[in-house]
């Protein structure tokens, strides 16, 4: 199980990692020490970025239980409320840790929107696509990479919401 990759001794290939390799995309891999329930703002520390700019893969699911991706700065919370609205839902909710593995393939704190075992639709954050480059999870606990943010939408067809609130 213990592959290499080629930017670091540390990490393995992921399924995000080869899917952005498969596609060309260029990216940074960055590993990190993990820290349980330190989100965004730990990693962002740690790694000495702006919290703005290291987002967040949520996994949350509408009233019938169908899932879909969030893609959220790391110092801003989702309006469920604002985001349902926006796609034309009734509600929007965050899925249990066990769901969301199921869904994505991964576990919850190396959740990548690349590469989840099931095709899910994407949303983003708007704000986001203005950034240069954003540094999102790479597919596994302590591992971000960074990348143009556009290649969310190349990539996965996210769709722009505006559903931020500020923590």
């Amino acid at each position: 199980m213990a592959k290499k990759d080629s930017k670091s001794a540390h990490v393995s290939e992921t399924p995000a990692t080869q899917l952005l390799k498969a596609h060309g995309v260029s990216f940074t891999s960055h590993p990190y020490e993990y820290l349980e329930h330190g989100g965004a703002q730990h990693s962002a520390q740690v790694l000495g970025l702006d919290p703005f700019s290291v987002v967040k893969t949520l996994v949350m699911q509408d009233q019938d239980a169908r899932p879909l991706l969030v893609l959220m700065h790391g110092n801003r919370t989702v309006s469920t409320k604002n985001l349902a609205r926006q796609i034309g839902a009734k509600s929007v909710q965050p899925c249990t840790p066990e769901v969301a593995n199921r869904h994505s393939g991964y576990l919850i704190g190396g959740t990548s929107p690349f590469g989840t075992r099931r095709a899910m639709p994407v949303y983003i954050e708007d704000t986001i696509l203005a950034l240069e480059r954003i540094a999102i999870n790479g597919g596994r606990r302590g591992f971000l990479v960074q990348l143009d943010p556009q290649v969310c939408v190349q990539l996965l067809g996210a769709i722009p919401v505006q559903c931020a609130l500020a923590d």
